[in-house]
Order: structure tokens, then C-alpha cells, then sequence
């Protein structure tokens, strides 16, 4: 396997780039170098080296080979000038551009075309390592460009693969109704219960088992409460309203019938759902869900629900740490019906330990005959705080190849039943630098997964961990106002927490 020695010098920002690479060579044989000294001494012992410079508005990229005897040979090189259009050979970059986004994007461009030739690219995305591909469309179609055009654009600027560009381009056009004309005076609420029964091993999200602090959970859900009143205040007195509502976690269904009717009846007593398009629990686990909880999320104007299996491979769900069978969620699907929610998804993920292509396929057709509304498939992310990550021996991942394959067959079938494409996101670590796809029938699209992922709709998070974001349509930004991550912290600093939300002004 190739090794690959990189000195980047003179560049403000590599973090990007540094994506890039892993989707050439393994992270592991990614070797940087401090200095021109270090990055001779590291190529003595690796197989290539790429060097980059930026000096005086000029960047020079050069590949090298380690031929060991008699050195490196210089297998590729391309420069350019920041200050003119001169063409100092056939790789020659543009660059003389204001917009520091096509300059950077360009960079990333000729280092992936010179990464290419000698190592195999492992992702069909191209250029782009962020985890909002359809973002892009919709900047391209503001700016009016043509579907023609916009195809033309992600194939050649971002050397995506043509599967891709028409799966971005048919999720983006499923959107636009939804996000196009932005309404400024429409806020979306974010809620965050962060306690699960227990933790799944592929979990990184800030989630806390309830046997080790199932005692904070009276005084959290207290604060929480107070953090959504001031909150729902703050929106009133800029003189926006609430049109969608999410609950997310966790696993927020962990929380007791009393504990949910307070919070549920706490929003209720300050919103005007008469106007709320969309209120979304995430009621996850079976083994967390009872007809009464449903019932009262009901009574409170909660219009979806989020019932996650994962996986319906009995072996599987013990291997990740589930406490409950595939015939437990079966049963709580059939509870949600009869309580009569007008939106039901099911989360999946592809790529979990020990599970192949066929086993991936019947649990997808076994979802199909619970008839959802929404179905997401997940590409498995091995996150660093997770234990898959921490304890990667006791687990055995599916190989790229096969995990691309258990999404490709997922969504063939997933179609056949009359669920299509209608968002989309990537996430780090990715298995295969895949993408999560959600697939809704029509008329059922979650207005907050559209919104959150284009970020073109302010977002307002309670809860520990939770992230506001702040939208400027007018400017094309947006401010992340986050809360502070830990548990105890956001019980001891919540004072610090109101605070921030008097930024939403």
C-alpha cells in the first residue's frame, strides 16, 4: 500500500486538503512533513511525496516518486500566478478570482488531477470532502445557471461522477419548493434530549447512558424547559414564530410519560401550533416507546416520528448494542399507525459490523412492508468517539466495494416502493466516502432535514450540545451559536446558556 509524504508550506488553511488526501491514500500512510529537512528524511522511507508552496502570490505542487536508488524523480508539477491569467503550462490554474471559495476549490482541483494518475481515487464526489453536496445546486440555480450548465459545472470544476451529479441535481429540484422563496420571519426549533438506555457502538453523538446518569435527568429536563421558554420568547420579541419543531437526541423517548407531557405541554402553552408545518420526535428505540408516550405526543400536535431500527438482523442489534429485537419494532410500528401519525420514518445503516449486501437487502424489504412514509439510509461513519473507533478488533467492517453496493440496491428497491431521494448529506469517516440518502413518498419531505441540511432557514437549539444557526439569506451566511456540549457543564453554566440566546437578536 502506497505511503505518501506531504510539506504544505505557506498555506493558511489545509484542513480541506487534508480530506482530499484520504480519498487517494489511507489515513495511517499519510505522512506530513514540518519542514523541507523532514520532508527529505520522510521520503527516504515513503513512496511519494507531494510538496506544496505558496509564496509572493504564487503556488507551486509537485508530485515525486521514490525510486530508492537513484532518489526521487519528479512525476508531475503545475504552478500558478495569484496576480495574472498567465498560462505557466498545460495545469495552469485561473486563480485570479475575488471569490476566495473558487480559488480554493480550483487548488483542491489540481492537486486531486495530480493525485489521480497514480492513485486511485476512492469516492465518486470528486473534489468535495464537505458534508452538503446539494448546497452547491442551489447557489448555482440562484445565480441562475441552467440544469445544463449546473451538470456541466459538478462534472467538470468538481470532477463529480455523473451518478452523483444527477442524484445532487434531483435532490436539489425535490427541495426547492421547500426552501425557495426563503420566508426570514420562519424559525425552526431544535430540542436536544441527550440520554440514550445504552450506547450504540458506532454512537459519537453527545449521549448519555441512563444507568450512569439516568439521576441528572429530572433536574436537565427542568432547564431545558426554561432554555425553550426564554427561547420561544426571544423569537416572539424580533418578531418571527415557530413553523417547525424537532426533538432530537439521544434517544428522546428515554424521558418518562410525565417528564414528556411537561415538556410537550410547555410548548404548547407558548407556540401557536395552528401555524407548526412540522413537529418532529425522534421516538428511536422500541425498547423506549409505549402507546401512552405516543399518545401524548399526539394530544401536543407532534405530526412525526423517527422509529430507528438500524437494522433488523437479530445478530446485528446485539453486536451494536440495541436492547431490543426486530419483532420489537415491528410491534412499535404498528402502535405508531393505530395512534395515527401522519409522517413515520425508519432509520438504516449500511456498512454495520458483519452484515453483507443481502443481509443489508432484507432489511430493507422487511422496512418497505412496515410501509413508512420516510425511509434514511445511513452509510456507517466510524467516528473517533465512538467504539468502533476506540476498540476497532472486535468488529468487522464491510469493505468499501460492498457497502457502496448495499446502497445501490437499497435504493433501487427503496424507489421501487415509491419512496424517492428528497435529501441528502455526507459525513466524515464514511465508509466508501459514501453519502446518507433520505427517501420520502410524496408529500411526506421533512421540512427540517431539507432545512438544516441547506442551511438557508435560521435554526434555534436548546439543549446541551445543541448548535444554532443564524441565517443571513440576504448576505448568503449564516452564524453557529452553539450551547455547551457536556451535561454537568450545561447544568452549571446555565446561566451562560440564556445568555446566548439573547445572540438570536
Amino acid at each position: 500500500m502506497k505511503e505518501l509524504v506531504i510539506l504544505q508550506e505557506g498555506l493558511e488553511s489545509t484542513y480541506e486538503l487534508e480530506n482530499l488526501y484520504e480519498i487517494f491514500v489511507v489515513k495511517s500512510r499519510i505522512h506530513f512533513a514540518e519542514n523541507e529537512a523532514d520532508f527529505n528524511q520522510k521520503l527516504n522511507v515513503g513512496d511519494y511525496g507531494l510538496l506544496i508552496r505558496y509564496k509572493e502570490q504564487e503556488i507551486n505542487i509537485i508530485l515525486m516518486e521514490n525510486l530508492r536508488i537513484p532518489g526521487p524523480q519528479i512525476l508531475s508539477q503545475t504552478s500558478c500566478d495569484f496576480n495574472t491569467d498567465k498560462v505557466l503550462d498545460s495545469r495552469t490554474l485561473f486563480v485570479r478570482d475575488a471569490n476566495q471559495k473558487k480559488i480554493k476549490n480550483k487548488l483542491k482541483k489540481a492537486v486531486y488531477e495530480i493525485l489521480q494518475p497514480y492513485f486511485t481515487p476512492m469516492s465518486k464526489w470528486g473534489i468535495l470532502v464537505g458534508i452538503r453536496p446539494v448546497k452547491i445546486v442551489h447557489e448555482l440555480l440562484d445565480e441562475g445557471e441552467t440544469i445544463e450548465n449546473i451538470e456541466t459545472i459538478l462534472k467538470e470544476m468538481y470532477l463529480i461522477k455523473p451518478d452523483k451529479v444527477k442524484l445532487m441535481i434531483e435532490i436539489a429540484l425535490r427541495e426547492r419548493p421547500h426552501l425557495v422563496p426563503n420566508n426570514p420571519d420562519a424559525i425552526s426549533l431544535y430540542l436536544c434530549i441527550p440520554f440514550c438506555p445504552t450506547r450504540c457502538v458506532y454512537c459519537s453523538f453527545p449521549s448519555n447512558d441512563l444507568k450512569q446518569k439516568g439521576k441528572l435527568l429530572p433536574e436537565y429536563m427542568d432547564k431545558l424547559e426554561q432554555e425553550v421558554v426564554y427561547a420561544i420568547e426571544h423569537i416572539h420579541s424580533v418578531g418571527k414564530y415557530v413553523d417547525c419543531i424537532y426533538i432530537g437526541g439521544g434517544t428522546p423517548t428515554s424521558i418518562d410519560e410525565v417528564q414528556l407531557n411537561s415538556l410537550l405541554e410547555t410548548i404548547s402553552n407558548h407556540l401557536d401550533l395552528n401555524i407548526v408545518k412540522e413537529y418532529t420526535i425522534e421516538a428511536g428505540r422500541p425498547d423506549t416507546i409505549s402507546k401512552e408516550k405516543l399518545e401524548i405526543m399526539k394530544k401536543h400536535g407532534v405530526n412525526r416520528v423517527c422509529i430507528n431500527p438500524q437494522t433488523l438482523n437479530e445478530e446485528t442489534l446485539i453486536t451494536i448494542g440495541r436492547a431490543h429485537t426486530s419483532d420489537e419494532i415491528i410491534t412499535t410500528m404498528a402502535l405508531a399507525k393505530s395512534v395515527g401519525f401522519e409522517t413515520i420514518n425508519m432509520d438504516l445503516i449500511m456498512g454495520l459490523p458483519g452484515e453483507t449486501a443481502e443481509d443489508a437487502l432484507r432489511t430493507v424489504k422487511k422496512v418497505l412492508e412496515l410501509d413508512p412514509e420516510n425511509i434514511t439510509i445511513h452509510t456507517l461513519s466510524v467516528k473517533r468517539a465512538s467504539r468502533l473507533h476506540e476498540d476497532p478488533e472486535h468488529f468487522e467492517l464491510a469493505h468499501d466495494q460492498e457497502v457502496a453496493k448495499m446502497l445501490d440496491v437499497s435504493d433501487q428497491v427503496i424507489r421501487d416502493g415509491n419512496l424517492s431521494p428528497y435529501y441528502m448529506y455526507r459525513q466524515k469517516k464514511m465508509i466508501g466516502h459514501l453519502e446518507n440518502v433520505g427517501y420520502a413518498k410524496i408529500g411526506h419531505e421533512s421540512l427540517y432535514n431539507m432545512r438544516i441540511m441547506e442551511e438557508k432557514h435560521t435554526i434555534v437549539a436548546c439543549g446541551a450540545g445543541a448548535v444554532s444557526k443564524i441565517c443571513t439569506p440576504e448576505e448568503n451566511r449564516f452564524e453557529r451559536v452553539a450551547n455547551i456540549k457536556g451535561l454537568e457543564a450545561y447544568l452549571d453554566r446555565f446561566d451562560e446558556i440564556l445568555l446566548k440566546k439573547t445572540l438570536l437578536k
